[in-house]
């Protein structure tokens, strides 16, 4: 009952007509031959991957889960199969440097496979999901030994990466990790310790596993500067199995296929990445990409949920509607789709989807421009956009994943709580992506007190003035001026809300942090009001009927999802509502 289409028709229209990417890729001169007809192609065959191959393992995997036998953690059936056509079909070199062995294409389409892969199963893409942070941290910063070595296994697929930061008392607070690492004459680490919350921590679907470590080497500074990177294989260069073991399994809400490990490391054999006390700067590679690729699962989540309510919904037949379509003969019951309260959620699903995408599709070009733009002016500015919108992806992106699978479970009503239908294990897949990879609440902070009020707010204006130059033919058009009022609406509230944390008393500091979720979600909001501004526009230059639902669907965002905002910056700007002290 559960199915997933790939929305290729969407994706084409924004990556080519909202977004402009190939016009965007003539100007890097690594992606100078690709174009519109080269995306098409990827997004084609990277649909049928995740429709034909990975969607018939995700209900199925739920319900299996992960299971660790004699030390060795087994995954659901299907998934080592689905794994081999993964790279049987060259998807993970996908947007790996063609010099590394990698096919060399845009983030962007790196970003579009993922949200269909995360469509199709979540559980399942964890597993691939870190292989591109990893090759990054490692082409960066491993020593030219390494690289050669592992980089190679990990760009074709044939090893995959885990990333081991968490520990039991160092969960968000990486300054408490304690796992250390001890130099040896050979130039070796002997790495004690243990990581929970490991995500792919062990598993069947490579032979070999290459674990990125946080550390400490022996007397290291205390706190986050103290924190080095090591590599740790699960099976060392000369065949045998290395010092480390997975001792246990979560029990999870969701996600079920995918294998939250305890990971235990007993003198593992290790080599350093990058310098010593500063493995932070060597894994911020990594956390960003996975940072993007936690976005990309919130859309994910909304996509599923939004086409598969609006096809329950036509299905579904339940009393007489009070306005039916013209020219259609009364009936006893009529499909729930027809309902105002039915249609309002659907037709929020769908405006939500989108504009998700397209500010996800958009935070993936600023990473490529900003590696591979010809003007160096072009590339500086978009390192400043994609490091403003990644904590905006990964926060406001997941709330959405999940309150909107949340809110798609009442078309279904009573069958909607029963797990053949496929909705549920949706809300509870959707969870998690709220927590790990940094909190929401932690991306807040960072966006608030780090890339707001670190830079005295100039980056974010810089943002909200190219965003407002972008949609400035919005103004003149008679039709679409409702979007230019919305976006000018929550620009000036954002505005006006970085003047006033710029000026935050010095006698309650705490102020930016008591209202960091409420900027993040404004900020977020803001970015919705310039999407679907960006789909009217695109879709006015249009034909056809389905422009015309993008242009219904940008104008019901606008007029219906955006005054949702409004509170956020209500509650923002307020320096006067105070928190109590915490209950004993």
């Amino acid at each position: 009952m559960w199915h997933y289409e790939p929305p290729l028709d969407d994706m084409r229209f924004i990556i080519e007509e909202v977004l402009d990417a190939p016009g965007s890729w003539s100007q890097c001169p690594d992606f100078s031959e690709v174009d519109a007809a080269t995306a098409r192609e990827v997004l084609e065959q990277a649909g049928r991957f995740a429709a034909q191959v990975l969607a018939p393992t995700n209900a199925s995997g739920d319900l299996h889960g992960c299971r660790l036998e004699n030390g060795e953690v087994r995954t659901p059936p299907g998934y080592r199969e689905a794994y081999r056509v993964f790279v049987e079909g060259g998807w993970p070199a996908l947007a790996c440097d063609a010099d590394d062995g990698g096919q060399g294409l845009p983030k962007l389409l790196d970003a579009a496979l993922y949200e269909m892969l995360l469509s199709a199963n979540h559980a399942w893409s964890m597993y691939p999901g870190l292989l591109h942070g990893a090759y990054r941290t490692l082409k960066g910063h491993a020593a030219p030994e390494l690289r050669e070595r592992y980089l190679p296994r990990i760009v074709n697929g044939e090893w995959l990466a885990a990333m081991a930061l968490t520990e039991p008392q160092a969960g968000s607070d990486l300054g408490l990790v304690r796992t250390s690492a001890h130099p040896q004459d050979d130039g070796t680490l002997r790495v004690h310790g243990t990581k929970i919350f490991i995500s792919g921590g062990d598993h069947d679907l490579t032979e070999n596993l290459v674990h990125l470590v946080l550390c400490r080497l022996p007397d290291a500074p205390a706190g986050t500067r103290g924190l080095s990177l090591a590599l740790v294989p699960k099976h060392l260069p000369d065949g045998t199995r290395n010092a480390m073991r997975c001792e246990g399994l979560e029990r999870k809400m969701g996600i079920h296929g995918s294998a939250t490990c305890v990971m235990h490391y007993d003198g593992a054999t290790g080599w350093l990445i990058g310098e010593p006390n500063r493995g932070l700067a060597a894994m911020f590679l990594m956390m960003n990409a996975a940072r993007l690729h936690v976005g990309l699962q919130g859309l994910g989540h909304a996509e599923m949920a939004s086409q598969n309510a609006a096809r329950y919904a036509r299905e579904r037949l339940q009393m007489r509607a009070a306005r039916r379509p013209d020219g259609m003969p009364p009936a006893p019951a009529d499909p729930i789709a027809w309902h105002p309260a039915m249609r309002r959620t659907l037709l929020g699903l769908t405006a939500l989807s989108q504009g998700l995408r397209i500010i996800a599709y958009w935070c993936a070009m600023q990473l490529d421009e900003a590696d591979h733009h010809q003007d160096q002016a072009r590339r500086e500015q978009a390192a400043r956009f994609a490091a403003l919108l990644t904590p905006v992806v990964k926060a406001f992106l997941t709330h959405h994943g999940f309150h909107g699978a949340s809110a798609a479970l009442q078309v279904w009503g009573g069958y909607g709580y029963v797990h053949e239908y496929g909705i549920e294990q949706c809300v509870r897949d959707a969870r998690i992506a709220m927590i790990y990879e940094g909190t929401n609440e932690i991306q807040a902070i960072d966006l608030v007190m780090r890339k707001t009020i670190g830079d005295g707010g100039a980056g974010l204006n810089e943002l909200l003035d190219a965003l407002a130059r972008d949609i400035g033919p919005c103004a003149t058009d008679p039709d679409l001026s409702l979007h230019a009022t919305a976006f000018e609406r929550h620009c000036d509230a954002a505005r006006n809300t970085i003047v006033k944390l710029m000026g935050s008393p010095n006698d309650d500091p705490e102020w930016p942090l008591r209202v960091a979720d409420d900027f993040l979600m404004g900020i977020g909001y803001t970015l919705l009001a310039w999407a679907w501004a960006r789909l009217a526009l695109a879709a006015r230059n249009s034909h056809g009927a389905a422009s015309a639902r993008r242009l219904e669907s940008a104008r019901f965002g606008a007029e219906w999802l955006l005054p949702d905002g409004e509170r956020f910056w209500q509650r923002a700007a307020n320096r006067d509502a105070r928190l109590p002290a915490a209950p004993d």
